[in-house]
């Protein structure tokens, strides 16, 4: 199988030198295992996306020196295809509508117990409250849930393997953890179509992707990826999950760190070459292939 990973940026505001380095990373791994580096726009949350951050992302990744093959794939035009894997999931039994809102979950839970897990890779745990309801109660208004405790009855669990420094290995799937510590995470948010754990899922297999290149506070996240792929019969990558760039201050750089942002450096002169000393990256390494 060919070496192909993939960066994939949401346009919901300026990359800064942590996508510079997640990105810059995967090309590195892609040119160094003679494979290929993919451009993915994550713009599946309609309301937040613009198409001027977009062009940014291209703009600055360009003046990074990468480079990819056209076209980029778009979540935001492969609705219909998360929709089919939706379905198959929801023939399965598996999935759920839920009416509830934050305070609505958050009544719910109630006081924290100690020592039970009160937030997961997919925010607040939720509690269960609309569990019963049938997809046929499904509307506008609804998010639509995967049932875990159906899912871990329903397909044998995988393991993954992690190849980043901090969590190398073999990772089996924990049914435990998976229900304790993630529960019934959201497959498609009110108006989008879809949300991160089911696009993600999806993207990654029709692309091919063999090796997924991302910040390690994804790390939690891929137990869910890799439960999904199990269920809708999907293929499971090699994951490597990286540390993040910081502040000064030790906190994970955001989209608001404008301080931060490559077009920021482009704009004061700064160099391509001199972006990747900062992230500690040193010489580029040989482009990989774009076909």
């Amino acid at each position: 199988m060919t070496f192909t990973t993939r960066f994939a940026p949401s346009p919901t505001g300026p990359l800064h030198l942590g996508h510079a380095y997640s990105a810059l990373l995967a090309q590195d791994m892609a040119a160094m295992a003679g494979g290929k580096f993919l451009l993915r726009i994550e713009d599946i949350d309609i309301s937040r996306s613009r198409s001027e951050w977009e062009q940014q992302i291209y703009d600055d990744l360009r003046w990074l020196g990468l480079s990819w093959p056209e076209p980029v794939l778009r979540q935001s035009e492969r609705l219909p295809r998360y929709r089919a894997a939706l379905d198959q999931l929801t023939a399965m039994g598996l999935t759920y509508p839920c009416r509830c809102n934050r305070r609505d979950i958050e009544a719910a839970v109630g006081a924290p117990q100690e020592g039970v897990p009160q937030f997961g890779p997919d925010g607040r745990i939720y509690p269960g409250t609309c569990r019963s309801r049938p997809m046929t109660d499904a509307g506008p208004n609804d998010v639509i849930r995967l049932n875990m405790g159906k899912a871990l009855a329903a397909t044998p669990l995988r393991s993954f393997i992690e190849t980043g420094k901090t969590y190398e290995g073999l990772h089996p799937l924990d049914p435990d953890q998976l229900r304790q510590a993630v529960g019934d995470i959201i497959l498609v948010r009110r108006g989008m179509g879809s949300a991160y754990h089911l696009s993600v899922v999806v993207d990654d297999a029709d692309q091919a992707i063999s090796h997924v290149v991302r910040g390690e506070d994804l790390f939690e996240a891929t137990q869910i990826h890799v439960l999904l792929q199990a269920l809708l019969g999907l293929p499971t990558p090699t994951y490597h999950h990286h540390h993040l760039i910081r502040d000064d201050q030790g906190k994970r750089l955001a989209k608001r760190d404008d301080a931060r942002a490559i077009a920021k450096y482009r704009a004061e002169g700064v160099t391509a070459q001199e972006i990747r000393a900062m992230v500690g990256l040193g010489h580029a390494s040989p482009a990989p292939s774009s076909g």
